[in-house]
């Protein structure tokens, strides 16, 4: 028997999130990392000791598109450089793997989704929070109708301030987005998937008060939101509130989400990986823990989310299968961010005209 040959990877983009990528691509039966790519001379050197000394180094990614021959691209770049980096290497038809968010502006991720629409291979947005396990059973647990019609949906986060990259980029919104865009785009994803129909309308609070701002670049301060409420009306009346705080962390829960439908309530705790049922009547209930495969749970810090993104991800390339996570799932979280922030800017609720979800 012919023994199948690995799908030849590449990373574009090796910093930070660039190394959990790498950490997974090792553990994942199929793929193959054979080059990556990063300006920055520390981040190659540094993920190439991960990566192993066969992997090829580039410090332009275009010199590594066009010398080697790539299945599928990682791009895990800072944010302000997706846009381009994929309208670049677009014309050698690799699958593609953008990490979130798709594109730091709504135009640009707009464009990405009119790419998609001809392009012929995967154009996939990693939103990977979706991939977590304990995130994942509850996801199921709510489409079974456990819950009932969900009607309210509530997502907090109580975390560190945003980590240090490579010439501190995410401390500007022109860089990320803004953090409901940046951050919060894995939320307002896991809001759609949860709830499985599209916002209407969203109304925002939010103000940068702790974080950064004893920070100066080039006499500049940083302009990161750091903490805000978010509420999102959906198309039956259901309504979901995003609660981030940046400068209080949880010791014990990063993340609670809860589902509150006319039977009763799902939560789940991260990282606890705790998933909880409590009926209206209150008679009965229960709290299931939710095990992540060790080597899947050590290769980064997504609690095995990026793992699971992968496979899937991989095997969508490997069937020809359409995305699981589309540029179009990109986009709509994109949009939630950026009409989150102009409601904080404008003090209005800004009403959204997504159609239905495809």
């Amino acid at each position: 028997m012919t023994q199948k040959q690995p799908h030849r990877y590449g990373l574009i983009g090796a910093g930070m999130m660039g190394r959990e990528h790498i950490q997974n691509i090792n553990i994942v039966e199929g793929p193959e990392l054979v080059a990556l790519a990063d300006p920055d001379a520390q981040s190659r050197l540094t993920s190439r000791a991960l990566a192993g000394e066969i992997v090829k180094v580039y410090e332009d990614y275009m010199d590594m598109m066009a010398t080697e021959q790539l299945d599928a691209v990682i791009i895990s770049s800072p944010n302000f450089t997706h846009h381009k980096i994929v309208k670049d290497i677009a014309l050698f038809g690799a699958a593609l793997l953008i990490e979130k968010p798709l594109c730091t502006m709504v135009k640009d991720a707009q464009d990405l989704v009119e790419l998609a629409k001809t392009y012929p291979a995967l154009i996939w947005t990693g939103l990977e929070y979706r991939y977590m396990p304990p995130v994942a059973e509850f996801i199921r647990r709510v489409h079974s109708g456990m819950a009932g019609q969900t009607r309210m949906l509530s997502i907090r986060e109580h975390r560190f301030p945003f980590l240090e990259k490579v010439g501190d980029w995410n401390r500007f919104s022109e860089n990320t987005g803004g953090t409901l865009v940046e951050k919060c785009c894995h939320f307002f994803d896991l809001m759609r998937v949860i709830m499985q129909e599209e916002p209407v309308r969203i109304f925002a609070s939010g103000a940068q008060d702790v974080n950064h701002l004893d920070e100066r670049y080039e006499g500049r301060t940083p302009d990161i939101l750091d903490n805000a409420y978010v509420i999102v009306d959906f198309q039956s009346g259901a309504r979901g509130v995003l609660d981030l705080c940046m400068f209080a962390n949880d010791k014990e829960q990063q993340e609670d989400i809860y589902a509150l439908g006319d039977k009763g309530r799902l939560e789940v705790k991260i990282p606890a990986a705790d998933v909880s049922w409590t009926p209206r009547s209150l008679n009965g209930g229960w709290t299931q823990h939710i095990e992540t495969p060790k080597e899947a749970f050590a290769a980064g810090d997504h609690h095995g989310a990026t793992y699971f993104q992968l496979t899937d991800f991989h095997q969508a390339l490997v069937r020809g299968a359409p995305p699981t996570v589309s540029a179009l799932d990109g986009l709509r979280s994109v949009e939630m961010g950026a009409a989150a922030h102009l409601s904080i800017e404008t003090g209005q609720a800004v009403t959204l005209n997504f159609g239905p979800t495809s």
